[in-house]
């Protein structure tokens, strides 16, 4: 469903993301982690078709990303740490740009209410997205990536900011979209929700991937068995950063 092939981008000498490859099957959630620099940012960017990378392949329900553009984005979703809103149109306004841009209204009018209700954005729809604080802006662009029919979903941390309330409907909208049959891809910082809520994770260091698969697997492959996942990133990416060659930039 979401298939990356040997993904490069380069800023002149700097190699920010360097041969990257997994694949996230229908029905799984997988962590993208990396200490800050890794190179998860620029690696989402790339995959949602935002930069255009030095070299590789992106594949979402088998259409090329670069060369079947349209194909490819109909059944992806992407929500940015920072989402770049729409700030003089109002909630529901803006959902129902989203809307329209992929050809969904049918399922933006089935939608619009329970995703209102379920965000906490009932009492805002007809306020305009530029009077929401940050974690309200958030929940609107999270909710706006479920008014399409898309069935790949990127994020990228998407619970900074967001009330303890909300932190756990999304992470239930992660589940559910999950028992829908959707690909997930999060990016986050917060072990252990990673350990709880991800199928299996990738970790990245110096834009490189260092190690893949499930907490056990990872434990049993570098002899940490019993250790949490916290434990295992640390000890890996501190590693990785003592052997990483260095760039000149």
């Amino acid at each position: 469903m979401l298939e990356v092939r040997h993904l490069v981008k380069e800023y002149k000498s700097f190699r920010a993301v360097d041969d990257l490859s997994f694949t996230i099957h229908p029905g799984e959630i997988v962590g993208l982690l990396g200490p800050n620099g890794a190179g998860k940012t620029t690696a989402l960017r790339c995959m949602a078709g935002i930069l255009r990378p030095t070299s590789g392949q992106v594949l979402i329900n088998g259409h090329d990303l670069l060369l079947d553009q349209a194909r490819a984005k109909s059944g992806l979703a992407f929500v940015p740490e920072l989402p770049s809103l729409y700030e003089l149109l109002t909630v529901e306004e803006h959902m129902k740009f989203v809307a329209m841009c992929f050809d969904t209204l049918d399922v933006y009018e089935s939608l619009l209410e329970p995703l209102l209700k379920r965000y906490n954005l009932m009492d805002k729809r007809n306020q305009l997205v530029a009077t929401l604080s940050k974690g309200m802006k958030q929940k609107l662009a999270i909710a706006c990536a479920l008014v399409h029919r898309a069935n790949v979903f990127m994020f990228d941390e998407p619970i900074i900011g967001i009330d303890p309330a909300g932190v756990v409907e999304v992470k239930d909208e992660f589940r559910r979209a999950k028992d829908g049959g959707a690909a997930v891809l999060v990016s986050t910082h917060l072990l252990d929700t990673a350990e709880k809520l991800c199928d299996r994770v990738i970790i990245l260091a110096k834009g490189r991937k260092i190690a893949e698969g499930t907490l056990a697997q990872l434990q049993s492959q570098f002899g940490m068995e019993g250790r949490s996942l916290e434990d295992v990133f640390l000890e890996l990416t501190d590693e990785a950063r003592q052997t990483a060659p260095v760039f000149d930039v």
